[in-house]
């Protein structure tokens, strides 16, 4: 192969790169006025995540948007103690009282239908931010099937036999990387937390675009 031939390769691949790197862009969300109240209580968890200090850098393809605003929820819970599964895609990120939804104790989830298959960039979650604490066994699942009975792809897994790691709640929720993965529904588990039994959801965003 002749050196013309190579540098004219060299110039393919390198616009390619650019083109790539071009169409990413940072995902951004309008964060809530940071919010704790109360007297903490101790977070007894080991291998806790650090905690973030600011909303991280996070690339996403150009054109990305919150697909879950203002869609359908429902739940393992069907009468939640307090608030309505609406309040999960509401857009209202507060963490006072009236904008969280609580549903029972033990394990219960909470389930977003984004109504057609999307290539989902990331989720981002908030389960409660008024006070530092950690929710357990937090799974974040994505499927075509609504009973999540099969093709189920996890994005983030902190139970005993998943690699992520616990974290405490504040006001910049938290991201998940769920690497463009393809799904109509997403399926979010937790079992209570470091301060009562219950389980709480403030927000959740789904990040895609709609796939071919």
């Amino acid at each position: 192969m002749n050196k013309l031939l190579l540098h004219s390769l060299s110039l393919v691949l390198l616009s390619a790169s650019v083109a790539l790197a071009e169409d990413k862009v940072p995902l951004q969300t309008k964060l809530p006025d940071p919010l704790f109240v109360g007297t903490p209580v101790p977070i007894n968890l080991p291998n806790l995540e650090p905690q973030l200090k600011k909303w991280p850098e996070f690339m996403v393809p150009a054109g990305t948007v919150n697909l879950a605003k203002g869609k359908k929820v429902t739940a393992s819970d069907s009468d939640p103690v307090v608030g309505t599964l609406d309040l999960v895609t509401d857009g209202d990120k507060a963490g006072d009282e009236g904008s969280w939804v609580e549903l029972g104790k033990g394990k219960q989830w909470v389930q977003i239908d984004l109504e057609k298959a999307a290539n989902i960039s990331a989720v981002v979650v908030w389960h409660f931010h008024s006070q530092a604490r950690a929710y357990r066994d937090v799974v974040v699942q994505v499927s075509d099937d609504p009973t999540f009975s099969k093709d189920v792809t996890t994005i983030f897994d902190n139970s005993a036999s998943g690699k992520d790691r616990p974290y405490i709640e504040t006001y910049l929720g938290k991201l998940m990387d769920a690497k463009g993965v393809k799904g109509r529904y997403v399926r979010l588990y937790s079992s209570g937390n470091t301060t009562n039994l219950m389980n709480h959801y403030i927000e959740v965003e789904v990040f895609g675009k709609p796939a071919a």
